[in-house]
């Protein structure tokens, strides 16, 4: 792993830095999301007081208090928020080379996705891709395996998947994987997610397992298939402006607490995982299906034989399977 100081004069924020006040307070917005993830995102801003010796504190505004993750990515843009955590597939909007992490398949483990992910060689220029656009990526959270889950029919098959409405990601590459599969993709925000199913205007979506107690999806969805097609990491974006205005020990000791915030989640994540399966299942009734992944690799292989015409994506995927040692 690269010292802070080099990813931060890689960011280009310490040659412009200006000194802060004494006191500085920084505004994070996030949505909704798993307790070891809120934990997580509090465990930064406890961690950077006291780096700073209260000189930088942190005021969260949760649950989609300002916005879905698009509006909060906007803002972040605009100067009107500090930072935003979000999935690494919106980002694609942004920036095209994010949509790596929405290729189905990609990592052979949460091991592997890890490795990469603790990359900074690999993850430090996709980072970086949005610095032109105001902001940047400091960390990212483990988000899991993204499966499909459906209210009428259980998908044991891709054959299943036929014709069914399923809400993606804002993603281009979810977009296309949902298709290949057969099913119709529908981008919409997750906090539309429950009342779309609800009525039908939904058959299905994909997320973790998260998405059936946090958001109590399992109250309308009873069937979740382990297809496991993606992990797409969630993302801490920054200001750059908001960077440039801490001194340089700030700036290291956001990169710091950003950093050992996300061990802190990964600590945590697997048992939480267990345990909204479990209370999905006992609870909310919830049948876990366990299908045959190979027939849903080979009907999303065209997209890795359209990825060999992005150069720069097609060098990061050849990074990332390197990671894996396959």
């Amino acid at each position: 792993m690269k010292p802070v100081t080099a990813i931060l004069a890689t960011f280009g924020l310490l040659a412009s830095v200006s000194f802060a006040h004494a006191e500085t307070t920084l505004r994070f917005a996030y949505a909704s999301n798993a307790t070891p993830t809120k934990e997580a995102m509090a465990k930064f801003g406890t961690l950077l007081e006291q780096k700073t010796n209260g000189e930088v504190k942190v005021a969260y505004f949760p649950d989609s208090q300002l916005g879905g993750e698009r509006e909060l990515v906007e803002m972040v843009q605009g100067g009107l928020l500090d930072m935003t955590k979000v999935s690494g597939g919106l980002l694609e909007s942004f920036s095209p080379v994010y949509g790596i992490f929405s290729m189905p398949y990609l990592f052979d483990s949460q091991e592997h996705f890890y490795k990469v992910m603790d990359n900074e060689d690999i993850v430090r220029p996709i980072y970086e891709s949005t610095k032109d656009r105001g902001m940047v990526a400091i960390t990212y959270y483990d988000s899991g395996a993204r499966s499909f889950y459906t209210s009428k029919k259980p998908i044991e098959r891709v054959a299943d998947l036929k014709g069914l409405k399923i809400r993606v990601l804002q993603s281009p590459t979810s977009i296309q994987m949902v298709q290949l599969l057969g099913a119709a993709p529908i981008a919409m925000s997750q906090d539309e997610v429950y009342t779309s199913l609800q009525q039908g205007v939904l058959d299905g979506a994909e997320n973790n397992e998260f998405a059936l107690t946090v958001a109590r999806h399992a109250e309308v969805a009873k069937f979740y298939t382990y297809d496991v097609h993606t992990r797409i990491p969630d993302i801490m974006l920054i200001s750059t402006a908001t960077m440039a205005k801490l001194t340089p020990e700030q700036q290291k000791a956001v990169m710091e607490a950003a950093r050992e915030s996300t061990e802190f989640q990964k600590s945590a994540w697997n048992a939480s995982v267990e345990a909204a399966r479990k209370e999905s299942a006992e609870k909310f009734g919830v049948k876990f299906i366990e299908p045959d992944v190979s027939e849903f690799q080979r009907a999303v292989q065209p997209m890795y034989d359209d990825l060999k015409s992005s150069e720069e994506k097609y060098a990061v995927y050849e990074k990332i399977r390197a990671a894996g040692g396959k």
